[in-house]
């Protein structure tokens, strides 16, 4: 029996999406080789991402600045960056000791706590007069995290990690990278201190040490014979172009997992996330032919926080590395330093 009504008109075998991801499998082309470097880089205080009220009282600087992590930390779960979470010394503003300023100058020395003990400690700082001040002079309240200085017309607020990154001072606070990750996340649970690895090491670290997470955009260079993969025109497409970005992150984050964070099982990563991310990088090698990957990381926009070290690379500005991907892992070895021009700036 024939039943006309019920028939349908054919349906497609295929999502656009998936369309556009299956018309890139071809056969590899010419092997590549990257080159990936620091574009940009910021750090963001975790411990205050991990403390945040619900909804920060905007009226008020330092709810205005914690509003602005917030903002800034949701918008990284739609990109495809690497982070670091960084653990360095415990240090605090003393709120009962005095601030001193300079006698006709606008440098303003600020009494600090470190570490568990609270040794006391200062920071000297050399302020500028904002565009927006109508005081030439502002006056400075202290809290143990943040400071605020009220120009009149203005007022500005900064963490303790804010003054220690930008200005100069001979305090011993190290950098120790314990957790390599991407922040694209459909949750957006990095912003929000609920991704369960940080939330472990958070808790192991709690009173002792300040996490910060250093979020950085990679830059890859691509050498090979057929030309960049990204300029092809079957890459333009959205889909295709963020699905070859992952897989090149997926590379870059294993390889500096590898090197910050050793070879050994970790205490914080499951042996299912091992399994996965072992499949993920042979995919990605079979599907770009990946000979080898030289990452450049030096933070030049960390300024007085460029130094980064964990418990397997001892503390440098710079770590050049060669990778390689061999039977689903990242192997990782560094590179000597190019000796710098003679006059150059290190």
């Amino acid at each position: 029996m024939n039943f006309p009504e019920m028939a349908a008109t054919t349906s497609q075998p295929y999502s656009e999406q998936f369309a556009v991801l299956a018309a890139n499998l071809d056969e590899p082309g010419a092997p590549q080789s990257w080159m990936a470097s620091v574009a940009d880089a910021k750090y963001h205080w975790y411990d205050l991402v991990a403390g945040f009220p619900e909804t920060p009282d905007i009226r008020d600087p330092i709810g205005r600045y914690q509003r602005r992590m917030q903002f800034e930390l949701e918008a990284l779960a739609e990109k495809r960056h690497l982070f670091f979470a960084v653990t360095r010394p415990r240090v605090r503003f003393d709120v009962a000791g005095a601030i001193q300023w300079g006698f006709f100058s606008l440098k303003l020395t600020l009494p600090l706590l470190m570490g568990l003990a609270e040794t006391k400690e200062t920071i000297s700082i050399e302020l500028k007069v904002p565009f927006a001040a109508t005081l030439k002079k502002p006056a400075v309240t202290l809290t143990p995290n943040f400071i605020t200085l009220n120009w009149g017309g203005l007022v500005e607020a900064f963490s303790i990690h804010d003054i220690l990154q930008t200005y100069a001072h001979t305090l011993k606070v190290p950098s120790k990278v314990v957790y390599v990750g991407q922040t694209r996340d459909a949750e957006a649970r990095l912003s929000k201190g609920r991704l369960p690895a940080l939330q472990k090491l958070h808790a192991q670290a709690a009173g002792e040490l300040d996490m910060l997470l250093l979020v950085q955009q990679m830059d890859v260079q691509v050498t090979c014979a057929d030309g960049d993969p990204a300029d092809a025109p079957h890459n333009a497409h959205p889909v295709a172009a963020d699905a070859l970005q992952g897989e090149r992150m997926d590379v870059i984050e294993a390889a500096l997992i590898r090197y910050f964070e050793g070879s050994a099982a970790s205490r914080v990563r499951s042996q299912e996330e091992r399994t996965l991310r072992a499949a993920r990088l042979q995919d990605a090698q079979a599907n770009s032919s990946l000979a080898q990957l030289t990452i450049d990381l030096q933070l030049d926009q960390a300024s007085h926080y460029r130094y980064l070290g964990s418990e397997h690379v001892a503390a440098a500005k710079r770590h050049l590395l060669s990778c390689y991907i061999a039977d689903g892992a990242a192997m990782v070895a560094p590179l000597p330093l190019p000796v710098p021009a003679k006059g150059a700036k290190n």
